[in-house]
């Protein structure tokens, strides 16, 4: 299943490279995602490559529960995000992993960060979800894409909040 997902940021592609690189940012997006018990892990630096690897456990309500016998009460999540070194405009490109320990279920593909306007910039998630599932494949491969996609609907929640001092933090344009 083809997945694209376009996330717009309050903030130029610099800002939102720091942002991104931040763990206590990667960390506040992944528990607003509903993570019980996580892990962030940033390697690089935002002037020049970074990885930002985050573990999390989910709890697994929004999975169908006809498919909940694959996964269990709870789903071990990890995903990489591997960003290129910026361009001088500050638009980036990376790729992207997301597996589910004990589960069948890939998300692979590529991401992009660009500016858009003046203090605005676009991220993009493009990729596949795969599912090794005989004869359900589709119906995990839906609804792992649609818990990816709420994520990431969640993501650009906390960013704007983020962005604005809301959550007590200082703005990181």
């Amino acid at each position: 299943m083809h997945l694209h997902v376009t996330i717009d940021l309050p903030t130029d592609a610099h800002g939102a490279a720091r942002l991104l690189a931040d763990p206590a940012y990667v960390a506040a997006k992944v528990r607003e995602a509903g993570a019980v018990d996580q892990h962030v892990d940033v390697t690089g630096t935002v002037d020049g490559a970074f990885t930002v690897t985050t573990r999390r456990q989910l709890p697994t309500g929004q999975i169908p529960a006809h498919l909940r016998a694959f996964v269990g009460d709870r789903i071990d999540v990890r995903q990489v995000e591997a960003w290129e070194a910026a361009r001088e405009d500050g638009a980036r490109a990376g790729t992207v992993v997301v597996e589910i320990a004990g589960a069948p279920v890939r998300v692979t593909g590529r991401t992009t960060l660009e500016p858009v306007a003046p203090g605005t910039s676009r991220v993009v998630y493009d990729g596949e979800v795969r599912a090794a599932v005989p004869l359900f494949a589709a119906a995990v491969e839906e609804a792992a894409g649609g818990a990816v996609r709420a994520a990431l609907a969640t993501e650009q929640a906390v960013a704007a909040r983020w962005l604005s001092g809301a959550d007590g933090h200082a703005q990181t344009t």
